[in-house]
């Protein structure tokens, strides 16, 4: 029994073995050079805490709408892998200001968003794993989600101008490169949340 907890344990740290090594091997960019291989793990870590979090409101629904303990279960891991990798998202993001602008910009508007649903997410997931009432989570997770979304739309971009310049780059390597990523990613996150559901501490 311990040797299947163990591997499972081991599979997302595997991952992000890979995904730190793939990092290293991103395509360089015309204006940032190899320092744009930050801005690319950024993006896709914050692309798959925004997934993980959608989809724990989405199974919160369906938990709350088919009272499903499964449901439940789900939106609370897929919830708690969501602002594992949101807050772990801000210090990628300080990293990519310094070594793509030469300074930390805290006042710029998706910064001071994504920090405040940080602290906000943390004390919630602590509040509801305290709690342990499996429709108020899903009732939560359902709710956050749902504020990020109006929060995103609405906030100004500064350092992030829409849309997306990897995906209007024109280079085919790049686009390429980052769907890979973003896949390695989202396999990081399943495996994570996984463990949540199965209730071992990743």
């Amino acid at each position: 029994m311990t040797r299947p907890i163990i591997a499972r344990s081991l599979q997302p740290i595997l991952v992000l073995i890979l995904i730190a090594l793939f990092t290293l091997l991103g395509p360089e960019e015309k204006t940032l050079g190899a320092n744009v291989r930050i801005v690319y793990l950024h993006d896709a870590w914050v692309l798959t805490a925004i997934v993980a979090l959608a989809t724990a409101g989405l199974a919160g629904l369906v938990g709350l709408t088919t009272r499903s303990e499964r449901w439940h279960r789900w939106s609370q891991a897929l919830g708690r892998t969501g602002m594992l990798f949101w807050i772990t998202y801000l210090p990628l993001s300080l990293w990519a200001m310094e070594t793509n602008w030469n300074g930390l910009f805290l006042s710029e508007p998706r910064w001071r968003i994504a920090a405040i649903f940080a602290v906000t997410g943390l004390l919630l997931q602590a509040g509801l794993a305290l709690i342990g009432m499996p429709a108020l989570t899903s009732g939560a997770n359902l709710a956050f989600v749902i504020a990020l979304a109006i929060a995103l739309l609405n906030v100004d971009t500064v350092l992030h101008p829409p849309p997306s310049p990897i995906f209007s780059s024109g280079n085919w390597r790049i686009e390429v490169y980052f769907i890979g990523l973003n896949l390695l990613t989202l396999v990081a996150a399943w495996l994570i949340t996984r463990l949540w559901y199965r209730g071992v501490k990743a």
